[in-house]
């Protein structure tokens, strides 16, 4: 496994070993012991997947308090622009934005720790997306950010994006609530 740091501080990309042979390929798509020796927590409680047509545009969620979840994020089948804004106010890199490209071919997994706001873009006919969360999910702690805030120029790779009506109706980020404090 290789882990590579992004230019945000704590949003890490990982590699995993993939075997592949004429059969295709086998990788751990996680392994507490492996991930918490690269500093992931140990203790992932929930495993959430989405399926999504091309052109879909699912975010920019966060959830605090008690909820705040870290996510790491894979593609099952398909690809993804995934997306994570840091909404850290204090932070040095609050409102700034790292995204990758994750698909079932390169295999690639996104840390995505508490204190960003995460979406991705689906750029694959269909995908199949998986995540495991750190903390449960929480109607009351749930937040989220425009996706299309021109403060943030997240280029979504789609045209057209096909986007939930929640979603259309989140705030921009100069709107949001002081809900995260960075701290080092």
């Amino acid at each position: 496994m290789r882990v590579s740091q992004t230019r945000i501080e704590g949003l890490l990309l990982i590699q995993p070993d993939v075997y592949r042979d004429q059969r295709g390929y086998f990788f751990e798509h996680y392994s507490r012991d492996k991930y918490e020796q690269v500093g992931l927590p140990g203790e992932f409680v929930q495993d959430n997947c989405s399926y999504s047509r091309q052109g879909t545009v699912r975010g920019l969620h966060y959830q605090i308090g008690p909820s705040a979840q870290g996510k790491l994020t894979t593609v099952l089948y398909g690809r993804v622009w995934d997306v994570a804004v840091d909404v850290r106010f204090g932070s040095p890199t609050f409102g700034e934005h790292v995204a990758v490209e994750l698909s079932n071919e390169n295999c690639l997994q996104f840390w995505i720790p508490p204190g960003f706001a995460h979406g991705f873009s689906v750029l694959s006919e269909e995908v199949v997306f998986s995540y495991k969360c750190t903390s449960l999910y929480s109607k009351e702690n749930e937040r989220s950010v425009l996706y299309n805030d021109p403060d943030l120029a997240i280029d979504w790779k789609v045209a057209d994006p096909i986007v939930s009506a929640k979603d259309l109706a989140a705030p921009r980020l100069r709107s949001i609530a002081r809900d995260y404090v960075f701290s080092q």
